[in-house]
């Protein structure tokens, strides 16, 4: 960005540079070429005639030659020229126009339309030949302004003419004006340095502006009149004194449209035909740069960064720039430049992270109220001999008449060394502290009087009384190390308490001491610091570890007991079984394995009548209730059912167990299956639980639900039987609802997912259980599961 910035300023000033070339040597070689043409002079005298006239008259080079091409030319829009090789402008400059490329590139109505209008550009020299030697007889800028509006009037349809200096404020004065009343010229005879405003922008860029278009200028520009309907189009033309523009032309006109490009090229030629005699005026006219020019004179010598501000306001009085009017040559803005490259330009465009800072506030508040402000100290990276250090500075501004003096101080070392002191002690909690035994003075930082709940007229307490303020169990240990300190020279590191105002500190305390030629110890110094903060995280730790440590040895204890309770309660057949000529093998998986113990169970035997009886059960949580619940369940259910109760008579009971037992585990699910091995029937009935799995010739089905509501939820349950047929080869499966559930999914997947499973993994040898569990359980699982698996033989065994 720096570099595009510097390349970008300097093309701008080479292109300044050639325009004001090109515009002087075009006209000086069409009047050069007339006076060879008509005095048969060679080129050299044709140069020296004209400087001699310019001379005589009190002219300009630019304007004698403006002058001499007009007193050539009739004036006579409608009269027939002979050519003129003298005049030809097909001898001009490499491009054959006389103007500025800048002009014939960016502009349509520029001097390159003269090639095919001789009588344009002739009429253009006639007008201009006119006004020359008009000017030669003004001497005020009052007259001036009239000697405009009475040759510009026929020729580009002014009506007004006002002329507008720039002040070193940064506003305009009107010092001229023809074709407006006094009461108009009067209201804006004074005009602040706001935006919006059409001169200035045309100062600004040393560039006419071109106000064509009424209703779209005024949401652009605040536009002179009373009102200003009156004025329907407007051109402000810079007048060019010196290195910058400070005069601009306004010419008003009433009629609409847009200028034509004949009268642009006339009206662009005006203000350097004007030049000369703006400058002969002496005293009424000086530049803003003149009245600046002694205060950069005196900036330019002054050491350290500073510059000189005059704030520009909008239309609202609210200041929304500043315009630097000196600059010392250490102050440097984002791009580099320096001193004088500074003066004139914008301080947004010159420093833009000021806007909105903590620095623009304050330089507001100078303004307004008088008294000098200055920043927080801030880091800032520069290059001193091309080796990058960190600097610390702070901004101060002062208000020096309307504007501010800005001023950059540079920390010295010194400085930035008790800054680092302070925010080390600041952050880290801790300060210094020395003792004198000879004098017996104390000093302490005002971080160690903070520590010790001191007020600064309190003091720092004496070495021999220090333990004195400490717990009581602190003290003999202190005092010892600081027995040792004194008499022998060894330095300590020692923990220690006291009591505050807001309660206990705990603080460490290191110290060494200094010794004379003799080796005896004369002076102590060290720091303290308050490990308050750290000591409590560590006590919070160490309570915590013992904490978790007591419950993690309660939580051990009491798995360990459910387990082995569990095991004793459902011992699992590490063989198949077979009540009732039937094939079973039984499958359990805690929650968590080690982790947890649950409430799953299962049972599978034969009654005395010969029938098999099948229970799998499911009590909700986990732990010592669970199993103890679970095992109630368990005995109970297969008593009623041994003692003749029916199925649907049996969860009826034990669902008003589980609701009048004070010991009882919130609630459970069931299924109780008889079956009749002579009949090959089997009736059964759920209390909340999920359908058996019936395989059968390669099909798989679930079995319909009679109705049924968990155990422990409703104290008038309604509950039915079914019944199914089995046949050789079929496979039935009963389970909890660990093996199909899974967080976040429907049960409905988890039934499918199994069916699929019972289906893909089937053989009819014993062990089967293994991959069909595998396949559904690949992680851990989150609930207990309990499977049994009944198979039906092909031959009776």
């Amino acid at each position: 960005m720096v570099a595009l910035a510097q390349v970008v300023a300097r093309q701008r000033a080479e292109m300044d540079r050639l325009r004001d070339q090109a515009v002087t040597s075009a006209v000086l070689e069409r009047a050069k070429g007339a006076l060879m043409a008509l005095n048969r002079y060679n080129p050299d005298e044709a140069v020296e005639e004209l400087r001699r006239r310019a001379k005589a008259a009190d002219r300009t080079l630019a304007e004698e030659c403006w002058t001499t091409l007009g007193g050539l030319v009739p004036s006579s829009r409608g009269a027939v020229h002979e050519p003129r090789p003298a005049l030809s402008v097909t001898d001009d400059s490499a491009h054959g126009t006389g103007v500025p490329a800048a002009q014939r590139t960016t502009d349509a109505d520029t001097w390159a339309d003269g090639r095919n209008d001789d009588d344009g550009a002739n009429d253009d020299f006639a007008a201009l030949g006119r006004l020359g030697e008009a000017l030669v007889r003004v001497s005020t800028p009052q007259e001036l302004a009239r000697c405009l509006l009475e040759h510009l009037a026929p020729e580009a349809d002014a009506d007004g003419i006002m002329l507008y200096q720039r002040l070193a404020t940064g506003g305009l004065e009107l010092i001229g004006h023809a074709g407006i009343d006094d009461t108009l010229a009067a209201q804006w005879c004074h005009v602040p340095p706001l935006t919006g405003v059409a001169a200035l922008d045309a100062l600004r860029a040393r560039e006419p502006q071109w106000l064509e278009d009424f209703e779209a200028d005024r949401e652009r520009y605040l536009l002179i009149g009373d009102p200003p309907e009156r004025w329907r189009s407007r051109a402000w033309l810079p007048l060019p004194t010196g290195d910058v523009a400070d005069v601009c032309i306004g010419v008003l006109r009433t009629r609409e449209g847009s200028f034509t490009p004949s009268v642009r090229r006339l009206l662009r030629a005006v203000p350097r035909l004007c030049a000369g005699r703006l400058r002969a005026f002496g005293s009424r006219h000086v530049p803003a740069a003149d009245v600046t020019g002694s205060a950069q004179a005196v900036f330019g010598s002054l050491p350290g960064a500073a510059v000189l501000m005059t704030p520009l306001r909008a239309v609202s009085s609210e200041v929304e720039d500043y315009r630097i009017d000196a600059a010392t040559a250490e102050a440097v803005d984002i791009v580099g430049r320096t001193g004088d490259d500074l003066v004139g330009r914008r301080i947004l465009e010159c420093f833009p992270s000021m806007a909105g800072e903590e620095l623009w506030r304050g330089c507001l508040r100078t303004l307004a109220a008088g008294e000098p402000f200055e920043s927080k100290p801030f880091a800032h990276q520069e290059s001193v001999s091309g080796v990058p250090e960190l600097s610390v500075y702070a901004v101060r501004a002062a208000r020096l008449g309307d504007g501010l003096v800005v001023t950059w101080i540079r920390r010295e070392s010194s400085h930035r060394q008790e800054q680092r002191l302070a925010d080390v002690q600041r952050l880290g909690n801790l300060g210094w502290a020395n003792w004198n035994l000879v004098t017996h003075e104390a000093g302490w930082s005002s971080q160690v009087l903070a520590i010790f709940d001191r007020a600064p007229d309190q003091g720092p307490i004496p070495l021999a009384e220090l333990p004195a303020h400490t717990l009581p169990q602190d003290a003999p240990l202190l005092a010892r190390a600081i027995r040792e300190l004194v008499d022998a020279g060894r330095a300590f590191d020692v923990p220690f308490r006291i009591r505050t105002g807001d309660g206990i500190r705990h603080l460490r305390a290191v110290a060494e001491a200094l010794t004379d030629v003799d080796g005896t110890p004369v002076e102590v110094h060290g720091f303290v610091q308050d490990l308050t903060a750290q000591r409590s995280v560590e006590l919070a730790l160490v309570e915590s570890e013992q904490q978790n440590l007591t419950q993690h040895g309660v939580l051990r204890a009491e798995r360990t007991l459910a387990a082995r309770l569990q095991h004793a309660l459902l011992p699992l057949p590490t063989s198949p079984v077979r009540p009732a000529g039937l094939r079973v093998e039984v499958a359990y998986m805690p929650a968590q394995t080690g982790l947890h113990v649950g409430g799953d169970w299962f049972s599978a035997i034969e009654l005395p009548d010969g029938d098999a009886l099948f229970v799998v059960g499911d009590v909700a949580g986990h732990g010592i209730d669970a199993v103890a619940t679970m095992a109630q369940l368990r005995f109970t259910a297969k008593g009623m059912v041994i003692t003749g109760s029916s199925l649907t008579g049996a969860l009826a009971r034990l669902n008003t167990l589980l609701l009048h037992s004070r010991d009882s585990h919130g609630t459970a699910t069931m299924i109780l299956a008889r079956y009749n091995p002579g009949e090959r029937r089997l009736v059964w009935a759920q209390a909340g639980h999920p359908p058996p799995l019936l395989l059968r010739d390669g099909d798989v089905r679930y079995l319909g639900r009679p109705r049924g509501m968990l155990l422990g939820a409703s104290s008038s349950p309604v509950y039915a039987e079914t019944e199914c047929l089995l046949e050789p080869g079929d496979r039935l499966i009963l389970y909890t609802d660990g093996l199909v559930e899974r967080p976040g999914e429907s049960i409905d997947l988890g039934l499918a997912r199994l069916a699929e499973a019972a289906v893909t993994h089937h053989t009819d040898e014993p062990g089967s259980l293994g991959p069909l569990l595998a396949a559904l359980l690949r992680d851990d699982p989150r609930d207990d599961v309990c499977v049994v698996d009944i198979r039906v033989p092909t031959e009776p065994e």
